[in-house]
């Protein structure tokens, strides 16, 4: 014969054993550790949102300081050269007139023995010095043309041409390569300091890049660095006037903006 199993009541039932049960007090007693586990949850829940969101909050704002650092734009804008902030150039020097001539003193030749016959073909120390000097004097005005001619030749830089100088694959080329070769200074972004520069320097007529100088600035570490990036380009095509390779100014307007 089985057992019968007797199973103890709960401690609700015998609480409410002889009371109403439909008053809502049972109900409230039987549901109680299902409502402490949800109520429990639901705290954790809430105090884990509450520490959680500032910390994420945090973490973006320092990712997106971060981002903002490292994302540097740099403009190059109006390749056109301004005529107007370009001055004339100074007229060329003229050549020098007078010649300074500079006489040297030839030292008399002293001979042993003269023979009466051969007085008549040697010359006196001032007809030697008078012929020496006139060589020398020859040889000065030689020198001085040189030079003159050679300080003709060093023209001054033209402002317009009528073919003026060319980066190798134009100017897409040229803002390509000094916006990736421009290094924003450390000290300007950490300041926060914007602004553009402008860069004037000579296309000699060989191509080469001279004379490079601020033409207005905005600060002394954007203006160096400007200075440095224009200074490392590689040769252009020389601007021609009349058909001939001439020296001309250029400018580059180069804008520095922290994003």
């Amino acid at each position: 014969m089985a057992k019968d199993t007797i199973k103890a009541p709960a401690f609700d039932d015998i609480v409410f054993e002889e009371r109403n049960k439909e008053y809502g007090a049972y109900k409230l007693r039987k549901k109680y550790n299902r409502t402490v586990v949800i109520a429990l949850l639901i705290g954790i829940l809430i105090i884990g949102t509450a520490i959680i969101t500032p910390y994420l909050n945090a973490k973006a704002a320092e990712n997106r300081t971060k981002r903002a650092e490292r994302q540097v734009e740099i403009k190059l804008e109006n390749l056109d050269q301004p005529k107007e902030l370009v001055a004339p150039p100074p007229p060329p020097p003229p050549p020098p007139t007078d010649v300074v001539q500079q006489q040297k003193y030839v030292p008399p030749v002293v001979v042993d023995s003269i023979k009466p016959e051969d007085i008549k073909q040697l010359m006196t120390a001032d007809q030697a010095q008078t012929e020496v000097t006139n060589k020398e004097v020859v040889e000065v005005q030689q020198t001085i043309k040189e030079e003159v001619q050679e300080a003709v030749v060093e023209e001054v830089p033209f402002v317009v041409v009528e073919e003026m100088p060319m980066y190798p694959g134009g100017d897409a080329a040229l803002l390509k390569y000094i916006g990736e070769h421009t290094q924003y200074p450390e000290v300007a972004k950490e300041n926060n300091i914007q602004g553009r520069v402008i860069i004037r320097f000579c296309v000699t007529s060989k191509g080469g890049v001279s004379q490079v100088s601020v033409l207005k600035g905005v600060d002394p570490e954007l203006d160096k660095e400007a200075i440095r990036v224009v200074n490392t380009l590689s040769a252009f095509k020389p601007g021609k006037q009349g058909g001939k390779p001439v020296p001309v100014w250029y400018m580059v307007p180069i804008t520095f903006t922290l994003k």
